[in-house]
């Protein structure tokens, strides 16, 4: 098949819709099939059999952050000067302008393209419901519902005039529920996430299917010139209040006098005075946690592969590729009950421990239980690498991706 694919962000450390891409489409050329990808800014790196239009963007996000693009004459444009002037006050207008530019590319590229599918990754925008004009089967990917996001931002913002800025923030959501419910199928990474999309954006049950995540298993495996290091755990994507990196922290706290456990966070370290960064210093952790950044993909394995413990405290995944890369660096996963990481670790003590979100104690009280059982650990690490060579390969999630085109077609 010739696929074309849409991300309005690409690049394969802006989160799990830049891994997404980069291995779906990988994984798509692969199985032979003809990929050309539509991307916006940051654009991804992909492999050479896949064929990438890059598309026009102001990038106000991203290293324009804050400032005129270079050549600020862009602006004057209707698209370019919506996307400014919404920017300006606190809107997030990316998935509805990449929608507009991705459909005037596919206007060109048509005559001499003949496309079978567009599969849209998350952007959601009323460009996709133009592009039904085309006669081509419209699907996309859905990590999970925004909407998820904002009610927990706006549940922990301070004062009104946070609250409203965060509703703000948000309002694409309209956009995204209403083309949601109107384009050929929705992808759900799992179950879980499935289950919040039919809630949140009413899409009918029958448009949807689920096809869950893969894990580069060739990348993410054990390094045994690592050694690991006494009672140390790792985080994965600490900046997001969704994370749960609060309740870990608070659950360190509560052991600071029974154990030293050591906390890597791979993930930008907070600066927002009400987020973690204060609560280091407060709960007396400035030892005991240490905040890396972003670091590459090889540097993030040794990390994993250095912990005796991946810890998942998120109050929410639709996935969860953290835990599954853990698993498949053969480290026990303490995961939260939340969203889909159940899916993803299998049943309590299959691959690690399952606890309650929101819930310190119950943190605390897993982290001391396994730091203290390394038969238990080993076991857990060897059923994790087994469940997703099992479960979650990214040859299998584009395998059932292109089934769902071969549905539609």
């Amino acid at each position: 098949m010739k696929i074309c694919l849409l991300s309005y962000r690409g690049e394969p450390y802006c989160g799990g819709q830049g891994v997404y891409i980069y291995h779906l489409s990988k994984e798509l050329a692969s199985l032979g099939h003809e990929v050309h990808l539509l991307s916006g800014n940051p654009h991804p790196n992909v492999v050479d059999a896949v064929k990438m239009e890059k598309i026009e963007s102001l990038d106000l996000y991203g290293v324009n952050f804050g400032r005129l693009p270079p050549n600020p004459l862009r602006i004057l444009t209707p698209l370019n000067f919506y996307e400014f002037m919404a920017v300006l006050l606190g809107a997030f207008p990316e998935p509805f302008t990449f929608s507009m530019r991705a459909y005037g590319k596919l206007r060109q590229l048509l005559p001499l393209e003949k496309f079978d599918v567009i599969h849209d990754n998350q952007c959601l925008g009323y460009g996709l419901l133009l592009m039904k004009r085309f006669k081509i089967p419209v699907i996309a990917t859905i990590h999970h519902p925004p909407s998820i996001d904002r009610d927990i931002d706006v549940a922990q913002a301070k004062g009104w005039w946070m609250k409203f800025k965060m509703m703000r923030w948000y309002s694409f959501l309209t956009m995204q529920r209403l083309v949601s419910r109107r384009i050929d199928r929705i992808l759900a990474v799992s179950h879980s996430s499935a289950g919040e999309i039919k809630r949140c954006f009413k899409v009918p049950q029958d448009k949807l299917r689920v096809v869950y995540n893969g894990v580069d298993g060739t990348l993410f495996k054990r390094d045994d010139s690592v050694l690991k290091e006494p009672n140390s755990l790792i985080m994965v994507g600490g900046v997001s209040r969704m994370k749960g990196l609060l309740y870990l922290l608070k659950a360190l706290q509560l052991l600071r006098d029974e154990i030293k456990v050591k906390l890597t966070v791979v993930g930008r370290a907070p600066v927002d005075s009400e987020h973690a960064s204060s609560l280091v210093e407060e709960y007396g952790l400035e030892d005991r946690v240490t905040f890396r950044g972003r670091i590459s993909a090889e540097e993030l394995v040794r990390q994993y592969s250095a912990a005796e413990i991946a810890v998942a405290p998120s109050l929410y995944e639709g996935f969860g590729f953290p835990a599954a890369e853990a698993m498949s660096c053969q480290v026990p996963v303490i995961a939260t009950r939340a969203g889909a990481l159940p899916e993803v670790t299998g049943e309590d003590g299959e691959v690690g421990m399952l606890v309650p979100p929101a819930d310190p104690d119950a943190l605390a009280t897993a982290i001391k239980r396994l730091l203290g059982d390394e038969p238990l650990r080993k076991r857990m690490g060897a059923a994790g690498r087994k469940r997703v060579e099992r479960n979650f390969t990214w040859r299998q999630a584009a395998k059932k991706t292109v089934e769902v085109y071969q549905e539609l077609l």
